[in-house]
């Protein structure tokens, strides 16, 4: 009793003691992390980040470098605890840790990470703090966590500010919006406690069958890199690190497939750099992103993740990137169980170390990464210069957010006044508006005057449906007005609104339905024939139609784009009724709606929009709101045109001879059903007095084009104006146009502006024989647009030898 007694209270004192230590380590503008009573040079503000960062790695041992080198997700994804607990002190991360990624949240259907710490916002701040101050106070060396969350359409956290999806996003073709959006998204990541942000995704969406279309700004590199520059420089003026994805090659899986496959990408060596590695190469050299994301798949044989070129020669040495790169979940893994290119996981590690992967993550204990890593060390299999290089990138990001010196929320209280305010929920319905796109608009049938409508059906399976709004990697919980509720909210009693759903989202076969036609069920008849009767005493139809986000999105690659299910079929039936339809489409990649564009007067394409669908839908359907989106991605009439994107090289979209040696015929069915860059208005816009003026004619001046536009319709509306340029004659084959500016602006009736765009040389740089990027002597076309085929006005330059 008296050994058992004295070595309680011998634990006491000590408890005291690390309590006393603990406390004491908070000084004036430092802190003491590696609790010794004096300051160390990386503890001291006031030094340079390249001294702190070779200071503190001197100190570490071989255990907290590698610990330095691995991500260990949050409660209910691989935590089995929401705070710390004593038996802490017996894991791999009592060494430190890299990061936490989705620390006390997670994505919106995973019921096992639900916790009581995510909402209010100031309690997660609080509980981030207690986190972070575990890691200081308990480690050794102290170092502080970088908390990592997504982010691509809004922060992925309970009831923050929702953004539309990502192809939304890319729709606005507004620059100026993205970088706001990207403001909210760092702001409030960082007053919950977050300091990197997963955002945004660049890969060029080449394959309209791919699941991940969804999530991506769209297909062309100079779109994407115009708004991903934004979005990048909006998070990180707030102190959070923005981390890009998916480096490289990731989105062009062979026949569109994703899911178990999400490997070889058939892309040549030119359209690599051209196409897949431009919005990289031109985010990281303008905006300086803090994080990289290595991808799943690999190129040309070579997992990405495991490539000294990609992740090396090409990011770190070429590129300029100053950052930590992290590896996609289970990335590392796949070069032994997918690809095999390692003969065990071991192996594996080796290779993606040695190629230049500073942090490992998947959905497994960090440990299982970090004791082979530190068996390979001590087998002298890989260089302790390596290791402090890998880790050096993780330690100069932590810095660089401010880590060591104000490692916690400052203010956990203000959290609830930051996140998700009235002004950001205003700001994210006028993104979505923004991103509505107008497809057809037959004898103006919209916008629809409520004055003359007494009866209205809303019909369609996406009606009603609110999921889409929720899609993966956002906001959770915030609430939702579906299509039904927005249209009878506007409408008030001006008019009955009757609802029928006509059908569900798919048949009981799909999709083996899209390859098998089988018949009607009876009950599918009854549905379609309830709306068809409920049609007959309407004044107006309006169909809502589309994808839910179950059928689009990460795995979830479509073998057909044709709308689901039985969707077509209550189209016909509505159609044949006689009366107006107006179709709203609710999706998340191009779908091949030609029956319906041949036949339905009026299409409204909306996309994944946010929570206020309902009511920004009904606002542009009634005329409150003129759509002046543009699609960023080209709508295919056929799966069969596949790939089928811009830009295009040359005659690759052309038709077929009619005569001729070589053979003539109509075997193809040709051209887009909407082109890159498309999108109608209530109004309508005019474009004269093109100049195109040059400083020089040498190869490294900048061109200034100029255009006036005038809104000649008589409602006010948006305009997106875009620039194109062809190289007339080149050594090397290229685009028969690219995208090479764009400006969204509004105007009112009869108002008239200047819009001007500055071409640098890197716009006109081609990748020559040598594959060295260039301008080479010529001419060159300038033209402006409505859409990528509708050019208005031409002009041409020419660069001098």
């Amino acid at each position: 009793m008296k050994k058992t007694l004295m070595l309680c209270a011998a634990l006491f004192s000590l408890q005291s003691a690390s309590y006393a230590q603990h406390k004491n380590i908070y000084n004036k503008n430092w802190i003491d992390f590696n609790k010794n009573g004096k300051k160390e040079v990386f503890e001291d503000p006031s030094q340079e980040i390249e001294k702190r960062v070779a200071d503190l790695i001197s100190q570490m041992t071989m255990e907290e470098k590698t610990c330095q080198m691995a991500t260990l997700y949050g409660y209910g994804r691989v935590l089995k605890e929401e705070m710390p607990t004593a038996e802490w002190k017996t894991k791999v991360w009592k060494d430190g840790i890299a990061n936490i990624d989705e620390a006390l949240n997670s994505l919106a259907y995973n019921k096992k990470a639900q916790t009581a710490y995510s909402y209010p916002f100031s309690k997660h701040a609080e509980a981030i703090n207690t986190l972070q101050r575990w890691f200081i106070e308990e480690t050794r060396m102290g170092i502080p966590v970088d908390f990592t969350n997504e982010g691509i359409h809004g922060l992925c956290h309970d009831r923050a500010t929702p953004l539309p999806a990502p192809v939304n996003i890319g729709s606005t073709w507004n620059k100026s919006m993205v970088r706001q959006a990207g403001n909210i998204v760092g702001r409030e990541a960082k007053a919950l406690g977050y300091t990197n942000v997963y955002a945004p995704i660049l890969d060029p969406a080449r394959d309209q069958r791919w699941g991940r279309v969804v999530e991506c700004y769209g297909e062309n590199p100079f779109h994407i890199a115009e708004l991903g520059k934004q979005m990048v420089l909006g998070i990180q003026e707030n102190g959070v690190a923005a981390t890009l994805k998916h480096f490289a090659v990731y989105s062009v899986p062979k026949g569109g497939r994703d899911g178990d496959a999400r490997t070889d990408p058939h892309v040549a060596w030119r359209e690599l750099h051209q196409i897949h590695l431009y919005p990289f190469r031109r985010v990281v050299q303008e905006a300086a992103p803090m994080g990289v994301m290595s991808s799943y798949n690999d190129y040309d044989g070579v997992p990405v993740t495991g490539s000294r070129y990609f992740l090396t020669e090409l990011l770190r040495e070429k590129y300029g990137f100053k950052g930590y790169i992290v590896s996609d979940s289970e990335a590392v893994e796949y070069l032994y169980s997918k690809h095999h290119v390692a003969d065990d996981y071991k192996g594996a590690i080796r290779q993606v170390v040695e190629a230049g992967l500073d942090v490992r993550t998947n959905f497994t204990m960090p440990e299982q990464y970090i004791m082979p890593l530190r068996e390979l060390i001590k087998e002298g299999k890989i260089a302790m210069k390596t290791i402090d290089e890998r880790v050096a990138h993780v330690l100069r990001v932590k810095f660089r957010l401010g880590l060591f010196d104000h490692p916690y929320v400052q203010n956990t209280k203000a959290s609830d006044q930051v996140v998700h305010t009235a002004k950001n929920e205003a700001f994210s319905a006028q993104l979505s508006r923004e991103s509505l796109v107008l497809l057809k608009n037959e004898q103006n049938l919209l916008p629809l005057d409520a004055k003359k409508l007494k009866n209205v059906l809303i019909t369609g399976p996406l009606a009603a449906e609110v999921n889409y709004t929720t899609s993966r990697y956002g906001p959770s919980n915030n609430p939702v007005t579906s299509v039904v509720d927005g249209i009878r909210k506007y409408l008030g009693a001006a008019a009955q609104v009757n609802y029928v759903k006509g059908c569900d989202m798919i048949d009981p076969n799909w999709p083996e339905s899209e390859i098998i036609p089988s018949p009607l069920s009876d009950a599918e008849q009854r549905g379609i024939d309830e709306a068809v009767a409920q049609a007959k005493q309407a004044d107006v139809i309006i169909a809502v139609v589309g994808e839910d986000e179950k059928r689009v999105g990460e795995s979830l690659t479509r073998t057909g784009l044709n709308l689901p299910g039985r969707q077509l079929q209550l189209l016909m039936a509505l159609h044949a009724t006689g009366k107006p339809v107006v179709m709203v489409m609710v999706n998340g990649q191009p779908l091949t709606i030609n029956w319906e564009n041949r036949y339905i007067p009026a299409i409204l394409e909306a996309w994944f929009p946010g929570p206020q669908s309902g009511t920004i839908i009904a606002e542009t359907l009634f005329g409150d709101y003129n759509p002046g989106g543009k699609l960023p991605i080209t709508f295919p009439k056929s799966v069969g045109q596949l790939e089928y994107n811009f830009p295009f090289k040359p005659a690759s979209q052309a038709g077929q001879p009619s005569s001729g040696n070589n053979g003539y015929g109509k075997t193809s069915v040709n051209g887009a059903l909407y082109p890159f860059g498309y999108g109608l208005s209530y109004t309508s816009f005019e474009y004269s007095n093109l100049q195109v003026k040059q400083t020089t004619q040498q190869a490294g001046s900048d061109i200034e084009v100029s255009v006036e536009v005038k809104n000649t319709g008589g409602r006010k509306g948006d305009d997106v104006v875009q620039l194109y340029l062809k190289d007339l004659v080149s050594s090397v084959t290229t685009y028969d146009s690219d995208l090479r500016g764009f400006e969204r602006l509004s105007l009112l009736p009869g108002e008239q502006k200047t819009v001007k765009f500055m071409l640098k040389p890197d716009d006109l740089s081609i990748l020559d024989k040598d594959m060295n990027w260039r301008v080479e002597p010529g001419k060159f076309r300038v033209m402006i647009g409505q859409s990528s085929e509708d050019i208005k006005l031409k002009q041409e330059f020419e660069i001098m030898p």
